[in-house]
């Protein structure tokens, strides 16, 4: 069967996986997704990377809208992802809603988990936080950054040790087993990233493509985007 490529940020992993049997029973193509951090999404379209779909942040589709590679008016806004922290599920709760019980939750942690701090965009956002807080030095040996949220929620899910915490977007939260979401990130530290779904230029499947964007953004599925950590954008 021939394939429609999709190259997304983990954000919209649980997301795309729920919707993907309804798109493959009314279309003549299976789907090839590759998901992972936002910058290595776009490196590897850059690349050349066969690509149909593209998932990435608003900021990202812009730029590559503005290069040639994303299909002038073909991108569609998924929602507002905010991101989170979380612990291994069964273990207790901390306290995270300031800056100050941030740092402690941060401080006791016996491992900290969280996705690549150069390519995605929750990685990126939890370095500058941990600089913000003043401990980035003092937790360094403790950090275990992974390629995305998803493979970070899933090794802390799968690590013995119930004393670690970690951070990436709410939706790579929600979608792993064996973590529990605690909470957003402080309000003075918040990252809200819009996600939008656009049409590569290169695209063999064009339709296909707008087809599959059309059931991601359908307002059928509102609530399954809210439910999977996606918030209305406007």
């Amino acid at each position: 069967m021939t394939s429609l490529h999709l190259l997304s940020g983990g954000a919209a992993q649980g997301l795309v996986r729920q919707l993907q049997a309804s798109f493959e029973a009314n279309s003549s193509l299976q789907l090839d997704a590759t998901f992972g951090a936002v910058g290595a999404m776009k490196q590897r379209l850059l690349e050349g990377a066969a690509c149909d779909v593209l998932i990435l942040t608003q900021a990202l589709i812009d730029g590559l809208v503005q290069s040639g590679q994303v299909m002038a008016g073909s991108d569609r806004k998924l929602g507002i992802v905010k991101t989170g922290i979380a612990v291994k599920a069964g273990t207790p709760w901390p306290e995270v809603a300031s800056a100050d019980s941030l740092r402690q939750a941060l401080r006791k942690a016996t491992g900290i988990y969280f996705p690549d701090p150069q390519l995605a965009t929750a990685g990126i956002h939890f370095m500058k936080v941990l600089n913000e807080l003043g401990i980035a030095s003092e937790v360094a040996e403790r950090l275990r950054s992974f390629p995305n949220g998803a493979t970070a929620m899933k090794a802390m899910a799968e690590c013995d040790d119930p004393q670690v915490i970690g951070c990436t977007q709410v939706t790579e939260i929600l979608i792993t087993d064996g973590i529990d979401l605690v909470d957003d990130l402080p309000p003075v530290f918040e990252l809200a990233t819009v996600y939008t779904a656009a049409v590569c230029t290169a695209s063999t499947h064009p339709q296909a493509a707008a087809q599959l964007i059309d059931l991601l953004v359908s307002p059928v599925h509102a609530s399954l985007r809210r439910q999977g950590g996606f918030l209305p954008a406007a």
